[in-house]
Parts: C-alpha cells; structure tokens; sequence
C-alpha cells in the first residue's frame, strides 16, 4: 500500500507543476483545471492508502462537510470571485494551522518534538493562523461588508512588527524547549491577530495584490506542513502555490510602479479630499443614441473593462456590441490592465466566459503606443487604471503607476454609474476631459441600449 501511495504521489507532482505551466495561456487552460484536478485526486488517493490511517469515518466525514460547504461556494457569480478566493485562502490557511496545532501537542505528549520539527510547526502556524484572518479581511474587505479604504493609526507598522517578533521569539524558545507548552497558544492569537492587522491598512486598489500575497502566504504554509507530515508532494505543490504567487505579487506591484514594501504597509488608497477639479470643470455626458452613432462611424475602438463590467454582470452584452461592431467593419479591441478588477486575471475570465476572442484581448504595454490613433476608446467601469493623475500629478497616490492612456483617443466615452471616487477613493481627471463623454447608468443596461440603437431596434 505504501508503493502504491508513493506511486499516486509521484505521478501527481508532474501533474500539478504542468498545469502551472498550461495556465500561462488560455489556449491550453481547459488542459491545466484538468490536469490539476486529477492531480489532487491521485494526492487524495495517495493519502487514503497510507497503511498509519485505520478508519475513514472521520474522513468521511470531512468530506461530506467539504462537499456541503464547497458545492454552494463554487456557484457564485463571476463578481464574487474575489472574495471567494480570499475566503479559500482563510479556508487553507486554517486547515494548514489546525494540522500544525494538533501535531505540536500530539508530539508534546509524546515526547518526540524535536528543534527542527518545532521550528517547522512554529513557521506552518504563524503562516496558517495570519493567512486565515487575512483572507478572512480580505474577502470582508472585497465584498465591501467593511469600509475598503486604508484602516491606519499612529505607530501601526511599528505594533505590527512587534508583534511579529513576539510570535518569532517565542517560537525560537519553544524551539529551546518545545516543553514551554504556555507560549504557543501566545503564538496562535499573535498569528491570528498579525493577519488582522496586515490586511487593515490596505485599501482597495491593492486588493488584487493582497489576494495574490496571501495566496503565496498559503503555499509557503503548505510548504512547511509538508515538511511536518513528511509528505513529498505537500512540499512540491506549495512550493508551486508560494513561489507563483509571490513572482505574480512582483509583476502586479511593477505594473503599478509601487513596491512591495508600500503595497503592504504604504496604506494606499486612502479617500483624497475633493479637489478643485470637479469644481472648476464639468463633465460631459451622452446618451446611448449619441454613443452609437460616434462607435458606427469609428475605424477602430479600444474598450477598457474594469470592475463596474463585472458588477454589472455587462461581459455578455459587450460581446455583443464586439460582435455588431466587427460586422460593420470596427476593428475593436481589449486593453486590459494587469490590475483592473479585483483579482489578478480578473477581466481576463470575464471576458472569456464571454467568448471574446483572446487574440483581441491586448496587454497595457502594447496597447498604449497605439492609442493616439484610436478613433474611440470605451472605457466600462475601469477608474484607476485609466486615470491621467498617474501621469501628471505628483500628489496623487496612483502617480508614476503605469495606466492605460485611453485620454490619448480622440474620443473618449466612459460608463460609470456616478461621478463618485472609484475604488481606490481617487478622483478621474479622464472625466473632466474635453475629449470625454460619460455614459450614465448600469454598465449592462448602457451597453444593451446601445446595441439596440446600433442594430436598429429602436428606430421608430
């Protein structure tokens, strides 16, 4: 039984390393869920043989409690992703440090706790415990249960990494003398709390980041419960987890020009107080009528999704106009921003559960030096991403951070519901632009009136 177990892991740690590989593009994505989900089941089989388990009633159980929480999970709405990522990464962080929690006094009993296997619970319960009320935070934080903007107090870094060094400090002597059994509850509570405050001080336009930080934080704790079990493949599949998210927190931090150090505890996006701007100008809207007739008579058009497409559930009905446009000769195009959405990826699903062909789909760096000659860029729910202040205000938050130039169209047309702030609390200059028309509405009831105007249906 045991060569069989070993069997089922080691044919299961290729498995998931290629579907890290195969999601690096949407044409072989399909391929990679696949290949991920008969690796967990030769993990989940591997384990089930080992001859130390002697009953499966407890496992059983479990199961049925996973199957009953996780179907109801896995049919939310595309716009709930987020935080149901962030309530997933809670979920393993939990599960990492309960493991962790068990072994130390299973072992404590036992007598058999060793420097290093009470070094490795100490980093697997720290990690566990501060990734479960993160993601916790995090999904509170994305579904907008609490307020998204920046939580901060005098000092906060100062206390957080006290703390910090509490939980390390303590973990060390328990390392000493794993005996000291009163300082690792004081370990639990300091993680637990840690997790709280690291996400606090986070506003909404680094949520994208946080989640993909968390999800490194879970493979690193994967990682050190793998070496807890002495289980090969725990290790290899959260070395993949840690290492992926950690190099994908990198690229999303350069693509907003900020470090990692000021995403986790610069308290970004903190509500900016009005300026004169919205005073002195005003912005210029339009009706759905006005928006077909200046799309119909365009060469090509660059449409910008963000999180307002999503919110209002609108991919379909902009497939819609993608397809009505193309058929009238548009060339028309997706610039997606790396952080748009709430979630890395985030549009990039969107747009594909809408069927949008991914060859239309254009990154940020190659879409920029083609927007001046752009007739109309269509701007759907993004704010920060396509906010001129990056570039020309030194007092913004968001300045220096790469964005979208969709002001650089000649025309611009915007779908927002209000002139309110966008997520990351930041005024839009874009709106106020000469060039600029806003669009008024829910992006899905907008974009469904245009193509109803550009289709002819509602000529009298």
């Amino acid at each position: 039984m045991t060569g069989a177990a070993e069997l089922c892991y080691f044919a299961a740690a290729p498995l998931f390393i290629l579907a890290l590989r195969w999601m690096s593009s949407p044409e072989t994505a399909r391929r990679a869920v696949f290949s991920a989900v008969v690796a967990m089941g030769l993990a989940i089989g591997g384990t089930l043989l080992q001859p130390t388990i002697h009953t499966f009633t407890w496992i059983g159980i479990a199961v049925l409690a996973g199957f009953l929480v996780g179907v109801p999970l896995s049919r939310v709405p595309l716009t709930a992703v987020p935080e149901r990522t962030g309530l997933s990464q809670a979920f393993g962080g939990l599960a990492v440090a309960l493991v962790g929690i068990a072994k130390y006094y299973l072992w404590l009993q036992e007598g058999v706790l060793t420097p290093f296997k009470m070094g490795v619970i100490g980093g697997e319960v720290i990690l566990g415990c501060l990734t479960c009320t993160g993601g916790l935070l995090a999904a509170a934080k994305l579904a907008e249960m609490i307020p998204t903007r920046p939580i901060t107090y005098r000092g906060q870094n100062i206390v957080s990494f006290a703390l910090l060094a509490i939980a390390l400090a303590l973990a060390g002597l328990l390392i000493y003398n794993p005996f000291m059994s009163w300082a690792f509850p004081i370990i639990i509570a300091i993680g637990l709390i840690f997790g709280v405050m690291l996400i606090l001080p986070i506003g909404g336009a680094d949520m994208p980041t946080v989640i993909s930080f968390l999800n490194s934080y879970a493979g690193l704790s994967a990682v050190a419960l793998g070496f807890v079990l002495e289980n090969k493949l725990l290790i290899v599949a959260g070395a993949l987890d840690g290492s992926s998210g950690f190099v994908l927190s990198i690229i999303m931090c350069k693509a907003m020009n900020r470090s990692v150090t000021n995403v986790l505890f610069g308290a970004f996006g903190s509500v900016q107080a009005a300026k004169a701007l919205g005073e002195k100008k005003t912005a210029k809207s339009a009706t759905s009528a006005d928006a077909a007739q200046i799309l119909a008579a365009a060469g090509t058009v660059v449409i910008v999704p963000g999180y307002g497409m999503a919110v209002a559930q609108a991919q379909h009905r902009v497939r819609d106009l993608y397809e009505l446009l193309s058929k009238k000769g548009v060339d028309v195009k997706f610039a997606v921003h790396p952080v748009a959405g709430r979630m890395p990826g985030h549009m990039n699903v969107l747009l594909a559960e809408a069927e949008i062909p991914y060859d239309r789909l254009v990154e940020m760096d190659d879409i920029n030096p083609e927007m001046p000659q752009v007739d109309v860029c269509l701007v759907i729910g993004a704010n920060d991403v396509v906010n001129p202040a990056a570039r020309s205000d030194s007092t913004s938050p968001i300045f220096g951070m790469p964005i979208i130039d969709a002001d650089k169209a000649h025309t611009v047309m915007a779908i927002k519901r209000s002139m309110n702030p966008g997520f990351a609390g930041i005024d839009n200059e874009l709106y106020y632009a000469n060039n600029t028309l806003m669009l008024f509405g829910d992006a899905k009831a907008v974009i469904s009136d245009v193509v109803k105007e550009l289709s002819g249906e509602n000529a009298s």
